[in-house]
């Protein structure tokens, strides 16, 4: 086995960090994203509930209505599109992505569908969650570099229902620490992606009052949306639709569990806009 000296380690260290990057112990664990911008920012919201070729979605109007308020109150400037095609829906996101967003704090995208893997469904077709996302990355999309950018996704993602099972006893603290930013940033940086259920499962919705992500989505927002760091607040809605259970029907007892993605570099917070 070869070896390696230390004076080796350190210049490969050296190498590769390059020779002006802060080292891990100066970085301050909670640094947040500046919201001091003169606009909150720009969210889309997708509400798919006709498709050509696929079911109703019977109580997304619930989901579209609770979400535009919540995130009004949280100073977005939301616009809704309902059941659009693929080349309206693709258009729509392009534009958004060629939007100067020098003046607002961040970019939400929320997409309300049924989806399967790692696509969600339009009114006539299909779009990639990849290809949406690919085009606000920082290569691309420069006024929201260095800027929050959250994806919120209610669709199923595979055709299994999650089993219940029995909890055991589990040490109940937990950490969650950002890691700060450098001087240049990955072009994949700072987004953070919101699913209301794992990869491979089912989305459970409710025809009378919308899905249960959004539904506990838009209360925990309407109770802590603006004091509590944005990661804590989806793993508050983690276990609230953790504590779902279907009720009657082939599928009663069976669960869902929601999940997320970050790469953000910083804490998120949405205190008030002065």
């Amino acid at each position: 086995m070869s070896e390696t000296t230390q004076d080796s380690k350190k210049a490969n260290t050296k190498n590769l960090m390059g020779t002006n990057v802060p080292v891990s112990s100066s970085l301050d664990p909670a640094e947040e994203y500046k919201m001091n911008k003169k606009r909150r920012g720009l969210a889309l919201i997708f509400n798919q509930e006709s498709f050509d070729h696929a079911p109703v979605r019977r109580g997304t109007q619930f989901d579209c209505d609770n979400l535009k308020e919540r995130l009004n109150q949280l100073s977005f400037e939301v616009k809704v599109y309902k059941d659009e095609g693929t080349k309206d829906v693709t258009d729509r996101i392009k534009d958004a992505a060629s939007a100067d967003h020098s003046d607002a704090d961040c970019f939400l995208l929320v997409f309300l569908s049924h989806g399967e893997d790692n696509h969600v469904n339009t009114k006539d077709g299909k779009i990639s969650i990849q290809d949406i996302t690919a085009l606000f990355k920082g290569d691309k999309c420069k006024s929201l570099i260095g800027k929050p950018k959250i994806f919120i996704i209610q669709a199923c993602r595979g055709n299994q229902y999650d089993n219940p099972v029995t909890a055991c006893a589990v040490d109940d603290d937990e950490v969650v620490v950002a890691a700060g930013t450098m001087q240049t940033l990955p072009a994949g940086a700072d987004f953070i992606m919101c699913y209301s259920t794992a990869q491979g499962y089912y989305s459970m919705r409710q025809p009378q009052r919308g899905s249960w992500y959004i539904q506990d989505l838009c209360e925990t927002l309407r109770e802590h949306g603006d004091t509590l760091e944005f990661t804590d607040l989806l793993t508050l809605v983690n276990r609230k639709v953790s504590m779902r259970s279907v009720e009657g029907g082939d599928a009663s007892g069976k669960k869902q569990m929601p999940c997320f993605a970050s790469m953000l570099t910083k804490q998120v917070y949405f205190r008030p806009k002065k």
